[in-house]
């Protein structure tokens, strides 16, 4: 690989550069620059000649942990953090290998968010590129070794170097390169050009940074073709942070009718997309290309020179940087994700309906045995398609979204409820609809649908042409119409699948892969289980979970406790930080005889817990939505305890449970008060 000879060469230049590194960087030459071991975990230790850092198996052992913390820092400007580290273990080990982490520790945060992990065993060092958004709060970064089996695992820091600027940039004048790797082909690669190095095969360009030979840029040659269509990568580091704008570069062609210079977008799913071609011939100067970039998830870029003969010449590259304002040929219409959704609580936002009727009614009921409230927070404002009330057979009620700029990736997501219907296909659509061409093209529709729950839907388009969302309501014949039900509508840029393969959002779980951090005191018949689906006794319980309708949620089973029995879900400890918390969560208290449920703070050290928030008694059929506003300066866990009623129709359940920092603000309590005992604490101090 191009970079494996480069970062040889680092050690002897990195002395050189220690002296001036800026804040949050460190060469581990002589110190560790502020970085220091926490106390209640394995130190790292600084290398005797310099150079590294490292934790290994003869100061540990397997599952340890060894974590760095840096001092306080402050991106104000859009910052590169470059790791530069090596993980070894040996070869009988490698199903469970050491893993290094990297988290970012805002200081108005009791939860560390999760930016990179890594657990592949190298022989040679690698370099780890993370974007950091602009942001005017303090945070400190949080490096965790956890060491991994065999008695020769290891793992080391060369180097750390936070810059000002985005990482896909490069000038090429560092020797690690930024980041950007060549793939390997046996006959053309991407290669360092300039200074020293010169190619006697070609005549090449003098670098565009410093317009002279000492500096740098990257260049492919087709002397060594052998075949056609031989293709050369050169591929950035990936994007960590959503970004969009201008993405502009530097390049020269020679011979290009031999030749195809191409610029892709390669997502972590291994989707690529052509976003730029050159497509005139080539000269002796420096070319300036400027490509609208857009990542709302992480990507790579892929610079691809593909030759068809060994005379196709050579393509140069360099001087590669982004800009958050779009490029000067921008006329499209730009996309806004806040203005693409809506939940309905004030109004329609951007959507709106058909001329010849209102078809979509906004409305707010109290849940009741036969209809759930909206699923933004149970008691809220939701769009129903009065379709069993209409007259005549045949009916379609059409709720149009805001235009979409064309050839762009959307994902849409929206929750539905239906009610009613014998025959269930078909009685919510969505369409796409091509404003020049006035051409709607179905992209989902219900199939079947458990009855009354709330269901999550999730779709990717993408279309050449300026588009418009339309949901589409039908009630086909006047003796089988009902109910349609629809909340929550959201658009974003990129592939619902996406968001897949993200590390999840720090201190929210929505139970769907595991019980995320939260522990039980113990484990039986009568603590806290996870399940997905209706619970096993009527009259009690949800029929769905509140994420996505048909995924998982915790619950107690009454059936298996006695009155009066409680089960305590523990979460993680958390960190103490000055200011205000918000904590939210949606629970489901449904069934004539059920019991208590309590939010306990609990802080380290002290055996009382304080009373945080609770509901007792039946409260509702529909998920409804709490929010806790608290303080606490002292490392604490929050406690949920759910406590069985007087018959076995109590079962209580919890979903998407989320902590944030700083107060609730605007997002009100509007959960109803029981008919029964109920205490509402939701601004505590201590």
């Amino acid at each position: 690989m191009l970079l494996r000879g480069v970062l040889l060469a680092l050690q002897a230049l990195q002395l050189a550069g220690a002296l001036d590194l800026p804040a949050g960087s460190c060469a581990f030459e002589e110190s560790t620059c502020g970085f220091d071991s926490v106390l209640a975990s394995l130190p790292w230790i600084l290398n005797e000649e310099g150079h590294y850092i490292y934790v290994d198996t003869s100061f540990g052992k397997q599952g340890e942990k060894a974590v760095l913390l840096s001092p306080d820092l402050q991106a104000e400007e859009w910052s590169c953090l470059r790791l530069v580290y090596q993980i070894t273990t040996s070869s009988e080990s490698l199903s469970d290998p050491s893993q290094l982490n990297l988290y970012m520790r805002f200081e108005d945060e009791s939860f560390d968010r999760l930016l990179w992990s890594a657990k592949e065993p190298s022989d040679s060092w690698l370099i780890a590129s993370l974007d950091l958004q602009n942001s005017s709060k303090k945070f400190k970064i949080l490096i965790e070794g956890v060491l991994g089996q065999g008695n020769t695992a290891s793992i080391a820091l060369f180097e750390i170097k936070m810059t000002t600027g985005y990482c896909i940039e490069c000038d090429f004048e560092e020797n690690h390169l930024c980041g950007f790797v060549n793939r390997w082909n046996p006959n053309v690669n991407w290669f360092v050009g300039g200074g020293s190095i010169r190619n006697v095969h070609s005549i090449l360009p003098q670098d565009h940074t410093f317009k002279s030979e000492l500096g740098h840029y990257m260049y492919v040659d087709s002397v060594y073709v052998k075949h056609f269509q031989e293709v050369a990568q050169l591929i950035s580091p990936l994007t960590t942070a959503p970004m969009a704008g201008c993405l502009s570069f530097y390049y020269q062609i020679q011979q290009g009718n031999d030749n195809v210079f191409s610029l892709y977008t390669r997502d972590v799913a291994g989707l690529y997309e052509e976003i730029w071609k050159a497509d005139r011939p080539g000269n002796a100067a420096w070319n300036l290309a400027e490509v609208e970039f857009n990542a709302p998830y992480p990507m790579e870029v892929i610079f691809e020179v593909a030759f068809n003969g060994p005379k196709g010449g050579y393509v140069a590259l360099d001087d590669i940087s982004f800009s958050p304002v779009h490029c000067q040929n921008q006329t499209e219409l730009l996309f806004s994700a806040v203005e693409a959704s809506c939940n309905f609580e004030q109004d329609l936002c951007n959507f709106y309906q058909d001329k010849e009727g209102p078809g979509w009614t906004r409305v707010k009921v109290k849940p009741n045995m036969y209809r759930a409230g909206d699923h933004t927070t149970g008691l809220g404002y939701y769009l129903l398609a009065n379709t069993k009330f209409t007259s005549q057979p045949g009916y379609i009620g059409r709720l149009y979204g805001p235009s979409l700029p064309g050839n762009l990736q959307y994902c849409l997501r929206f929750h539905y409820a239906i009610y009613g219907f014998l025959k269930m296909s078909d009685t919510l659509a969505v369409y796409i609809f091509e404003e020049n061409h006035v051409v709607q093209e179905k992209i989902w529709s219900v199939l079947e649908s458990p009855r009354g729950v709330w269901m999550q839907a999730e779709i990717t388009f993408k279309k050449p042409m300026p588009t418009k969302v339309v949901f589409m309501s039908l009630c086909k014949s006047f003796w089988d119409c009902g109910l349609v039900a629809l909340d929550d509508i959201t658009i974003q840029l990129g592939s619902c699948s996406s968001s897949e393969k993200l590390p999840p959002p720090p201190g929210e779980c929505t139970f769907e892969q595991d019980e995320c951090t939260f522990t039980q005191e113990k484990r039986n018949r009568s603590s806290w289980h996870r399940r997905r689906g209706e619970t096993p006794t009527s009259y009690t319980g949800p029929k769905g979970d509140h994420t996505t309708g048909v995924g998982y949620y915790m619950y107690i089973e009454a059936s298996h406790m006695v009155y009066g029995q409680k089960a305590r879900l523990l979460s993680r400890p958390l960190r103490g930080v000055s200011g205000k918390h918000c904590l939210t969560f949606f629970y489901h208290m449904y069934g004539g005889g059920t019991g208590l449920l309590s939010v306990y703070l609990k802080k380290e050290e002290d055996s009382e817990e304080s009373l945080l928030w609770r509901r007792r008694g039946e409260q509702s059929i529909s998920w409804l939505r709490a929010l806790i506003e608290y303080s606490c300066e002292r490392q604490h866990q929050i406690i949920f305890e759910a406590i069985r009623g007087v018959s076995i129709r109590s079962d209580i359940a919890i979903d998407d449970v989320k902590f944030q920092a700083g107060p609730c603000g605007e997002m009100e309590d509007t959960t109803q008060q029981s008919s029964g005992y109920s205490e509402d604490l939701n601004e505590i101090e201590y």
